[in-house]
């Protein structure tokens, strides 16, 4: 895991060096930022967030991949620069992946668009491999039309879905506890009880919590009566008045199917309203029933779907859910 983070970061530091494109009279610049660059890309994207925007990727995102530590997290992003300011944003979530947002007035910008269509499209510009890989990038943005352009298909299906933090958020009826040091245990144990596939360790969940994004987040726990932690979630802020992000949500294997679920998510939804969210937001892959709804029964409203975007498809192009998904959860949301 290690050796392939580092040969991704050697390749990108030789794409980010090219010479700058110049379209018109503006330039756009690719870059792999430095450690110390995390800070304000956060706050970029922060900035893109909106109600009535398209969902795309969050400062959250970013923050929960935190947890691998400040270097891997600088190396598995990309930014275009339009100019002086940052126009898109790209994380690596996988070795397989990437998941992008634009700032809203550059959606349908060509020239960002045609650079970054190129950029996840030459496996020697240090973003994406050659073989089948996929894209998440938000609805609405030029890019799709070059990403068509270009070969790449529809994959999977996901759901969006959001609530208004306006509204009243019911109780979750369990004892749900804020983690902090002292609790980190418990969040470990049923992230790793969750997700077949999690590696979370109480080093990741310490590196994760120190990371800048994680000042406008908070990890809670429920337990049940016997006093056993049975679900834990990480909620994310964006800022006052922007929509905040669930990343992730998981049911202990060994409870699920008790309502802890949507217990735990309407404890998240309190703490985005008590950090200042204007809305809470979550995807899910629409073939997960059980998680979307899990969701809707903590008041969540289905948004309409969208796909991911794959290049180097096999011979049968028909989008299908698969555990080998990079996106594609391991067992954690297959509860309620």
């Amino acid at each position: 895991m290690s050796r392939a983070r580092g040969a991704t970061r050697s390749r990108a530091r030789t794409a980010a060096t090219r010479p700058t494109v110049c379209d018109g009279s503006v330039s756009i610049r690719a870059a792999v930022p430095e450690v110390g660059e995390i800070g304000s890309i956060l706050a970029a994207l922060a900035e893109w967030q909106h109600d009535d925007g398209p969902l795309q990727l969050h400062p959250g995102d970013v923050g929960w991949f935190g947890r691998f530590g400040p270097a891997a997290t600088a190396a598995a992003v990309r930014t275009w620069r339009v100019g002086p300011r940052i126009g898109a944003v790209a994380l690596l979530d996988g070795p397989a992946l990437a998941r992008l947002a634009f700032a809203p007035d550059l959606l349908g910008d060509d020239a960002l668009a045609d650079r970054v269509a190129r950029d996840v499209g030459e496996p020697d510009r240090g973003v994406l491999p050659a073989g089948e890989v996929f894209l998440d990038a938000p609805a609405g943005a030029r890019l799709h039309e070059r990403l068509t352009a270009g070969g790449w298909s529809l994959d999977e299906a996901w759901s969006p879905l959001r609530l208004d933090l306006r509204e009243p958020v019911g109780r979750p009826g369990v004892r749900v506890e804020v983690v902090g040091p002292e609790r980190a245990g418990d969040r470990v144990a049923v992230q790793r009880a969750s997700f077949g596939n999690s590696t979370f360790t109480l080093e990741a969940w310490r590196a994760m919590v120190v990371g800048p994004a994680y000042a406008r987040a908070r990890c809670l726990v429920a337990y049940d009566a016997h006093g056993a932690p049975v679900a834990a979630v990480t909620v994310w802020s964006a800022g006052a008045d922007r929509p905040g992000l669930i990343e992730p949500m998981g049911v202990h294997r060994e409870h699920r199917g008790r309502g802890y679920g949507t217990a735990i998510t309407l404890a998240g939804l309190a703490a985005l309203g008590d950090l200042g969210s204007s809305s809470a937001t979550v995807t899910t892959p629409s073939s997960n029933a059980a998680a979307v709804a899990t969701y809707a029964s903590a008041g969540l409203r289905c948004l309409p779907e969208t796909r991911d975007r794959r290049r180097g498809a096999p011979a049968d192009p028909t989008p299908r859910p698969r555990a080998g998904h990079p996106r594609h959860p391991t067992g954690g949301e297959l509860n309620a």
